[in-house]
């Protein structure tokens, strides 16, 4: 599934589609004009941090995301440093986040102190997942799928939570959902290239 219904059909959606294509959206015009985090060329290169530091923008994200979040019934959401971070943020601030919704963060290498606080492995942070849960991993920008693997495979392997899905702000549509089928991991996200290049 790329863009859920409930998502999709929001009143609010079509507002962040064109926040994100004016904040961080840029075509280069030919396919190898930008070199991306995963190695691959593209002609489109989208930075959602702007997007996650929009008042306006924050405010859907969070609103869309917790709608989703609370749909899927988790109680835990995080991902992998650095974008997950702020879109962690903005998500648990939300007032349309539940009461019991909480927030972590999965560093790309651990430090070797782990949570001495809330007893999570190295490289956990933020809230305690000591008793498990249900997770949703969230990520900025999605375009293979592999740092939200890398996050998911850590909770799965260090921590007593199951991965219910992982959200993406934009999915670029080159492989992501393949590869979270595969590895049998619901993926969605709130916007895909398509919706951006199109506006």
């Amino acid at each position: 599934m790329a863009v859920h219904d409930t998502v999709r059909n929001h009143p609010d959606w079509p507002q962040l589609a064109q926040l994100v294509h004016e904040l961080a959206f840029l075509d280069g015009g030919n396919d190898s004009a930008f070199t991306l985090a995963s190695g691959r060329q593209s002609r489109w290169f989208f930075d959602t941090k702007p997007v996650m530091m929009h008042p306006q923008a924050a405010t859907i994200m969070g609103r869309l995301l917790n709608l989703r979040i609370q749909a899927l019934g988790a109680t835990l959401v995080g991902g992998l440093e650095l974008g997950a971070v702020p879109l962690t943020a903005l998500v648990v601030a939300s007032p349309d986040a539940e009461e019991n919704l909480r927030g972590f963060m999965v560093r790309k290498s651990p430090k070797g102190r782990g949570g001495r606080k809330t007893n999570n492995p190295p490289g956990i942070e933020g809230t305690s997942l000591e008793g498990g849960g249900d997770v949703v991993i969230v990520e900025d920008v999605t375009t293979t799928g592999g740092s939200s693997i890398v996050a998911v495979e850590r909770i799965h392997n260090d921590t007593d939570c199951n991965v219910v899905a992982v959200i993406s702000i934009l999915d670029r549509e080159e492989g992501a959902e393949a590869a979270f089928a595969e590895a049998g991991i619901p993926f969605e996200s709130l916007l895909t290239r398509s919706d951006i290049v199109a506006l």
